[in-house]
């Protein structure tokens, strides 16, 4: 219950976008603003997009969960109706809504950052600490590769 009313705090003065087309152009915004890949965060039927500047909370609703592919690395990735977390420049942290598939289970993520020294690595770490690097360009948008071929 605790923490569910510190996510609401958050909430207190940010920015709030309704609306699939709105929602999900603001969600690639927000994500070029940050120097983070375009593609990293692939939902669909959005519903609401909200980003508090000053603390910088942000969260994603969807219709509904959803799962993604992303192909250049073989990795699934599945997102909760409500996707939250804390952003910065080039790093997302203390995130929720966001498991990947290690082996056999899903796995719940919660940071990825971009290193300051190595812009071309994205790296998502575990509660646990465990993390994995993968190559920035695995998570472009798929139109915008399309478009490149």
């Amino acid at each position: 219950m605790a923490a569910q009313q510190a996510i609401e705090r958050q909430r207190e003065g940010a920015e709030v976008f309704h609306g699939a087309d709105l929602c999900k152009k603001k969600s690639v915004e927000l994500l070029g603003e940050l120097h983070l890949p375009k593609g990293l965060l692939p939902l669909s039927g959005l519903e609401e997009v909200g980003y508090n500047r000053a603390t910088g909370f942000v969260w994603m609703k969807q219709k509904k969960g959803s799962q993604h592919v992303f192909k250049k690395i073989g990795r699934a990735v599945s997102y909760a109706t409500e996707v939250t977390g804390f952003v910065e420049d080039r790093r997302m942290k203390r995130m929720t809504g966001v498991k990947t598939k290690e082996l056999l289970i899903w796995v719940s993520l919660s940071d990825m950052y971009i290193d300051d020294s190595d812009h071309t690595k994205i790296t998502f770490k575990t509660a646990a600490g465990v993390g994995r690097s993968y190559p920035v360009s695995a998570f472009e948008e798929e139109e915008e590769e399309e478009a490149k071929k």
